[in-house]
């Protein structure tokens, strides 16, 4: 019989592990000479551990009772989310500071205070308009989704909604001068849920995504009211030069699909580039897009030739 207590064999690091730490430390200063505005200074980078905590909080004090602890009730829910919010709303304001020296080199610490205390004022202002558009969000999976028992069902369970919620309050960030910020808590939603939405997408009310792991929804796009995506589906950029994302070369303007009211798009369906898809049309499984769609259109790949194999 094995003996379960010897010791495991020693791991067989470099002859000499100097050279390792001197390799990296050469590429670190490498990187740095090539990015000269992270030069010669310590930089702290907003932490994508903390802004996940952060916004757990924050969806937990928009839904309270179903979202918090359990020893929440009508009574005392109140209470909570207001000490809640005073909590994590002053992290996320030096979650928000720590952006602001990055963009603003020189910034004095009175700006960057000032600054991330508008920020945060009127994101904490925006709080209840987005809790309203979120309920919209979850009876719109409840009412779109048969296989919902419950609005509670919906919002409990659905990777969608995870998704959703960082984005809602992730746009606004964005809007408010918090890109990085922003863009660090909805791909902290990427990495749980399987979805991709950017934070400068424009979203409207009632938005559904039936199932979610794969979408993309880049940066420029615009959606309407009560559209429903399923998954896999992506709203992309056009292909560009390797290398021409920050040049001259770059589009400018709109990059990505706007998706006008009442659009159903379904599994595996890519759209690409700055088209227009027109309200109440409907994108069939796996086609592929790149052009404009007139409204009350339906849009299919061709059937499938089915065939015997013998």
């Amino acid at each position: 019989m094995t003996d379960k207590t010897e010791s495991a064999p020693a791991i067989a690091f470099p002859r000499e592990l100097e050279v390792v730490l001197e390799g990296l430390r050469q590429a670190r200063l490498d990187w740095r000479a090539g990015h000269e505005r992270h030069a010669e200074r310590g930089i702290q980078f907003p932490s994508r551990r903390a802004l996940g905590r952060i916004l757990q909080e924050l969806g937990a004090a928009l839904f309270p009772l179903r979202l918090g602890p359990p020893e929440l009730t009508v009574g005392n829910e109140n209470a909570w989310v207001e000490a809640t919010l005073e909590l994590v709303l002053a992290q996320l304001a030096a979650q928000i500071a720590l952006e602001l020296r990055i963009a603003r080199p020189g910034i004095s610490p009175a700006e960057e205070g000032l600054e991330a205390q508008r920020i945060i004022a009127e994101f904490a202002a925006s709080l209840p308009s987005i809790r309203r558009m979120l309920d919209q969000d979850v009876e719109a999976g409840y009412a779109n989704d048969p296989a919902a028992r419950s609005v509670d069902e919906v919002l409990l369970s659905y990777p969608s909604l995870v998704a959703i919620i960082h984005y809602r309050l992730a746009h606004r960030l964005h809007a408010l001068g918090a890109p990085l910020v922003a863009r660090v808590i909805t791909e902290h939603a990427h990495t749980e849920t399987g979805i991709d939405m950017h934070p400068g997408a424009r979203i409207g009310r009632s938005f559904f995504i039936d199932h979610g792991t794969g979408i993309v929804i880049g940066e420029t796009a615009v959606i309407g009211d009560r559209v429903r995506l399923y998954q896999g589906v992506t709203l992309g950029g056009e292909p560009i030069e390797p290398g021409a994302a920050h040049t001259k070369a770059s589009p400018e303007g709109r990059r990505h699909p706007a998706i006008d009211d009442d659009v159903v798009v379904f599994a595996g369906a890519v759209l690409l580039g700055p088209i227009t898809i027109g309200a109440r049309s409907r994108i069939g499984g796996n086609v592929w897009l790149r052009r404009d769609v007139p409204a009350d259109t339906i849009v299919e790949a061709p059937e499938p030739v089915i065939r015997s194999h013998r």
